[in-house]
Order: structure tokens, then C-alpha cells, then sequence
């Protein structure tokens, strides 16, 4: 069942109501009480151009965890070219996102998007991860939500080979300090390749739960 979202009502319907797809609700707006429900919830926004914002919840989830990252030795050899920087260009990070020639301008990370994203970034609620070259240069990087020890990725670019995967090392090493994993919504080969593995939704949100009452993985 698909639900309808009402602009004055930041809730959202059980995770568990959703279609296959994996969409459970449509409507609604980017508001940051909105989104910080959502992603408590284990639910996630899909934009779609013509579309109202549309909310998934799918079954199985997507998951990485740190230790299972596979590191090929091409990237370890990559890893000595970029210096790896952490909320220091938010907004720079999720521009070349939604600007990246791998998305051929099919992408989801709308302007409302970028907005919304940038007042939770504010607020100490999303993060970057950057990979800078040697003349210090942005050429790479990754955005997301933190929830306690989890990170929920949402997206990356690289200008430079390799040069997102360095800041995935990077990011792979903090959240495996604080015992975390991170959420890649949506298995595919480009993940698989990294190591993601698929979970249970139930699994997934009885471990999202839990990762809210651990340690942040970035401090405030």
C-alpha cells in the first residue's frame, strides 16, 4: 500500500506497508523534521522529476560493513595520492554529486534536495567525506545521514580515479571505530563490488534502533 503524505504531519507509515519496489509513501515535503523521521525509521527519500516526493522503505537493505570493504590493491596504491578531509565542504560535495557525468542528468539530488540536505548538514546531521589531490583540489568525495554509529549513505562522485573509494576507506575506518555499518539503501554491482551485502528490512531496522543509542560516529 502506498501511502499518502500530508505537509502538516511528519509521520510516516510502518516501514513494513511497503510495496515491493520498496515505496511506501508519496507527498508530503523535505522538511528537516520530515527527513530526520524518515531516516529514524529506516525510510529514505527517491526523488523523481514530475513526481511528488516519493519515500522508500526496501526489502532486503542494503548494507556495508567496515571490515568486509574490499580493498583492491590498485586502491591502496590510490590511497597515498589524496588527502581525506571530513565536513569541510558540504555543499561543494553534494553539488558535484548531482552535477556527476555518471548520472547523465538522470539524478534523484534535486535542488529542494540540495537544500534540504545543507540545513541538515547545519545541524550537524549529514556529513561529507572529501578526497582532495596534491595541488588541493576537491576531486572526490561522499554525503550522508549519521545516526548514532550508522552512517546512511546517499551518494558519491569521483573526478579522479579511485578518489571516492579513498574517502569510503576513510569513512570505513571511522564508523568501524565506533562499531558501526553503513546503509546503501539499494544493492547493485558497483556496491556489491565494494562488498555491500543484502539484509532482511526487519533486520535492518532492528539494527538502525539499536545504532541510534551508540556513540556518534561524528562529533557535533
Amino acid at each position: 500500500m502506498v501511502y499518502l503524505l500530508k505537509k502538516d504531519d511528519f509521520t510516516f507509515p510502518p516501514p513494513q506497508d511497503a510495496e515491493l519496489s520498496g515505496l511506501l509513501a508519496y507527498g508530503g515535503d523535505y522538511d528537516t523534521q520530515r527527513l530526520i523521521n524518515a531516516y529514524q525509521n529506516g525510510i529514505f527519500p527517491w526523488p523523481k522529476e514530475g513526481y511528488l516526493p516519493l519515500w522508500f522503505s526496501p526489502d532486503p537493505r542494503a548494507v556495508l560493513y567496515p571490515k568486509e570493504l574490499r580493498v583492491s590493491r590498485s586502491l591502496r596504491q590510490s590511497l597515498k595520492k589524496y588527502e581525506i578531509r571530513f565536513d569541510t565542504d558540504f555543499e561543494a560535495v553534494i553539488t558535484n554529486c548531482a552535477q556527476s557525468p555518471a548520472r547523465k542528468n538522470a539524478t534523484w539530488i534535486t535542488g529542494e534536495i540540495k537544500e534540504a540536505y545543507c540545513k541538515l548538514h547545519l545541524l550537524g546531521l549529514a556529513h561529507s567525506v572529501e578526497s582532495y589531490d596534491v595541488e588541493g583540489r576537491l576531486v572526490g568525495g561522499l554525503y550522508g545521514i549519521g545516526l548514532g554509529n550508522l552512517f546512511c549513505g546517499e551518494s558519491m562522485f569521483a573526478l579522479k580515479s579511485d578518489a571516492s573509494k579513498a574517502a569510503l576507506f576513510a569513512l570505513c575506518q571511522k564508523v568501524e571505530k565506533a562499531e558501526g555499518f553503513i546503509d546503501c539503501q539499494v544493492i547493485n554491482s558497483h556496491l556489491s563490488s565494494l562488498g555491500a551485502v543484502e539484509i532482511s528490512r526487519d533486520k535492518f531496522l532492528q539494527k538502525l534502533q539499536e545504532s541510534l543509542f551508540k556513540p556518534v560516529i561524528f562529533k557535533v
